[in-house]
């Protein structure tokens, strides 16, 4: 039996790169109207009529039509109907691309491309950019771009990567099998992507100085009509109300078109409320270690070790020791020791640093920044020291000298030695690849955490999956550190944040759309959601990086599990005009909820948030009772699914009926949920739980999160 191919579509974006410049110039204004009149298939006249009326509107607000056709750049004219235009204002905004000559994006021993695909491969100003069989399709967006920063010239007409992200991210989803791939060796083995047999296209909206809501719009547009089945979307913002939010306008219409929208949770942990792209029809993903890691040791000259982490090709000789010394007492004339520690570029005197092993401090700027100050002025070898604010976060950077990454405490044990002998002395020993590593997953501590700050009803973030050191293609238009000092060229590179964790759920939706092609962008989560784990590879609770144990505030509904995600039993479903009543319940009147319907909408069926038939249970304000309700569908077998609740701190739940009976499939079935504060042993924070509904086979698990306030 051959099994239907899926489309996966990456927008391109680092979460890490978006803090960006404001620029005194026009500004690029998004206008949303909602949904068209005309069908999917609408003729080119549809479409031309389409634009002639955005003209009109603007114009009747400019004074003058042709103004109105000048200052319209996009015109939203399929799926999504609005338009962009220029205005005066300032502006600010947000990065990334593929590059297709990687590996990964071979065709070998692909058919045709699907006849349903309507994309292209947008090369006409970059012909050396080329599209085959896997990589079936790319497009850019900067008009959007350019109205902001002004004229561009033509090094930015291509989708071509130039700085790894979009490659990494889009082969980690649907790569091919390639085999012998590494960095620098370590981590030696065959990559591969979640839907290794998917066809990919890549949506570029994202430039030096970011992305901008009017080409993030024009693309969502663009791969509805293109034919996609899955979007897999690595760029966030802060927390937005959802109509502010061109990610959550743009992947309504998607999920309205049947299409499964991931997104990244955001890279600003681990502050509680940190969590974007929140919006109930996306997948919302975190980020969370594996078990392999890349480590070495700094031993000092008392043979004490210290694991830390680095992938640094080069290695010191095995059984020398070199002078250990603080970069605060390797400072020029007129530097601070503070400014020193950091070891930034004019801060070092070569005298003092040659021939020795340096050890720095993290901030201000890049890591691997520290490890080429510390090679330019002369060190053998660099120890990066965390202080308290960085605690146990270490990362595997690709130093271009032998280096290692020690957390605060190993650190200053470090610092304390170097302080209590004459002649301190130590050496770094060469990077290993670990398998094994236990306990994993822990939580990242740059994983954007709940609670969702906008609609706190709807639990944020749904799962988690790898995001710390995940190998995958990477551009040769770049260095593994993306720094201009940075000549090597490596055709794969390990990558941390969100947005790794993120395509990792994109290709596990688009194998789950091919089993299950009937389901529903809302069952596809569902059934992500309810078959994870929260237990690490050792049975006990996932942990943060601070060892202590992890909430549904960090990892959602728990671990990914794909192999259970496949048959999760039952799934909690949602339909286009719950999505709607959602709205409704959030107060936006007819008028805009007509933007987000096809045509006029009656809001008169509005439901309470609690109701929401997410596959979590939150409750923000629980002062005494409150019952709640759901509703799952069967799609297994029929059987009887037992209720087993683990209450939350400071309140009972009850399940009613304790028992769902099931005899086809596809049926659906209700029950209420009842919580009620415990009086005196309310906590008043949050405190956590568990529904789980088995019939000894299936384990489907929702998390409760309930805020007792009385």
């Amino acid at each position: 039996m051959s099994l239907s191919v899926h489309l996966l579509m990456l927008f391109l974006l680092s979460l890490t790169q978006h803090q960006t410049p404001t620029f005194a110039a026009k500004k690029s204004y998004v206008v949303y109207l909602g949904s068209h009149s005309h069908g999917p298939d609408a003729s080119l006249a549809d479409l031309s009529r389409v634009t002639e009326s955005h003209h009109e509107f603007l114009g009747s607000f400019l004074g003058s039509r042709d103004d109105a056709e000048e200052a319209i750049f996009y015109s939203y004219t399929r799926h999504i109907n609005g338009f962009a235009a220029t205005l005066e204002d300032d502006v600010a905004a947000l990065i990334t691309w593929a590059w297709p000559e990687s590996k990964s994006f071979s065709d070998r021993g692909l058919g045709p491309i699907p006849p349903k695909w309507k994309g292209i491969c947008q090369n006409d100003k970059d012909p050396s950019f080329r599209c085959n069989r896997k990589l079936i399709g790319a497009r850019y967006f900067n008009k959007g771009y350019a109205a902001a920063v002004g004229p561009l010239d033509a090094s930015f007409d291509t989708p071509r990567d130039q700085d790894g992200h979009g490659s990494h991210t889009l082969s980690t989803a649907g790569g091919s099998f390639v085999a012998g791939a590494s960095i620098f060796g370590y981590g030696l083995g065959t990559a591969k992507g979640g839907s290794p047999r998917a066809r990919v296209a890549a949506y570029k909206v994202c430039w030096p100085h970011g992305c901008f809501d009017a080409d993030i719009l024009a693309a969502f547009d663009a791969a509805i009509h293109d034919g996609v089945d899955v979007l897999s979307i690595s760029v966030g913002d802060r927390p937005l109300l959802l109509f502010n939010d061109s990610i959550a306008i743009g992947s309504f219409h998607a999920v309205k078109n049947g299409i499964v929208v991931i997104c990244s949770a955001g890279n600003s942990g681990p502050g509680d409320g940190t969590v974007s792209n929140i919006s109930p029809w996306l997948i919302t993903v975190a980020a969370s270690t594996m078990d392999r890691d890349f480590s070495n040791y700094v031993v000092i000259g008392n043979q004490r070790r210290f694991k830390g982490a680095s992938l640094s090709p080069d290695s010191l000789p095995g059984s020398k020791f070199y002078k250990l010394i603080s970069a605060a007492d390797a400072r020029l004339p007129n530097v601070s020791a503070l400014e020193a520690l950091l070891c930034r570029s004019g801060t070092l005197d070569p005298r003092k640093v040659k021939g020795n092993i340096l050890v720095c401090l993290p901030g201000i700027n890049a890591n691997v920044d520290k490890g080429e100050q510390a090679f330019l002025a002369g060190a053998v070898g660099m120890v990066l020291a965390n202080d308290m604010l960085s605690g146990n976060e270490i990362v595997s950077d690709p130093h271009v000298l032998p280096a290692s990454h020690v957390t605060y405490t190993d650190g200053a044990a470090i610092f304390s030695y170097i302080k209590s002998t004459k002649l301190p002395i130590a050496q770094i020993t060469r990077v290993v690849t670990n398998i094994g590593v236990k306990p994993s997953p822990v939580m990242a501590a740059f994983s954007s955490k709940g609670p969702n700050t906008i609609t706190p009803e709807i639990l944020k973030p749904d799962i988690t999956t790898p995001g710390v050191s995940v190998i995958a293609a990477y551009t040769e238009a770049v260095g593994p550190t993306n720094e201009d000092f940075d000549k090597r060229r490596i055709p794969f590179n390990a990558v941390s944040g969100t947005s790794m964790s993120c395509p990792h759920v994109s290709g596990v939706a688009g194998l789950l759309k091919t089993l299950h092609p009937e389901w529903s962008p809302a069952a596809i989560r569902s059934a992500i959601m309810t078959s994870a784990t929260i237990q690490d590879n050792t049975m006990e609770p996932i942990i943060n990086i601070s060892y202590h144990k992890a909430t549904p505030f960090s990892y959602g509904a728990g671990h990914i599990q794909p192999n259970r995600a496949m048959d999760p039993g039952l799934v909690y479903d949602l339909r286009i005009n719950d999505y709607l009543n959602f709205l409704c319940s959030l107060g936006y009147n007819a008028t805009q909820i007509s933007m987000f319907s096809a045509g006029a909408y009656n809001c008169s069926k509005r439901i309470s948030l609690l109701d929401f038939n997410y596959p979590s249970i939150t409750i923000p304000k629980l002062s005494t009772s409150i019952t709640v309700t759901r509703t799952v569908k069967n799609v297994g077998l029929p059987g009887t699914y037992r209720a087993s609740i683990l209450q939350p701190n400071g309140v009972s739940v009850v399940v009613k009926p304790a028992y769902l009976t099931f005899k086809k499939k596809n049926e659906e079935k209700s029950f209420k949920v009842v919580l009620k504060a415990k009086g005196a042993k309310v906590t008043k924070d949050y405190s956590f739980g568990e529904l789980i509904w088995s019939d000894t086979e299936h384990h489907v698990r929702s998390p409760i999160v309930a805020k007792a306030i009385a």
